[in-house]
C-alpha cells in the first residue's frame, strides 16, 4: 500500500470516527451515520489498496516466471 493510500484511508477513518462521536454526543443521528459511512469508506480503501498490491505482485511473479521460461 502506498503512503498516499495509507494516509488517505487513515484520514477517512479518523474523520469518520470524529464525526460519529460528535453525532453521538450532540444527538445528531445524521452526523453519526455520516461518520460511520466515512469510517467504512476508509476501511474499504484499505481493502482496495491491499487487493491492488496483491494483483501487482501476482502480475510481477507471472512476468518473472515468463522471463525464466524464455
Amino acid at each position: 500500500m502506498s503512503l498516499k493510500d495509507k494516509a488517505d484511508s487513515a484520514k477517512d477513518k479518523v474523520s469518520g470516527k470524529a464525526k460519529e462521536v460528535e453525532g453521538k454526543v450532540t444527538g445528531d443521528k445524521a452526523r453519526e451515520a455520516e461518520g460511520k459511512g466515512q469510517g467504512i469508506l476508509g476501511k474499504a480503501k484499505d481493502k482496495l489498496s491491499d487487493a491492488k498490491e496483491t494483483v501487482k505482485d501476482t502480475v510481477d511473479d507471472i512476468k518473472k516466471k515468463a522471463d525464466k521460461d524464455k
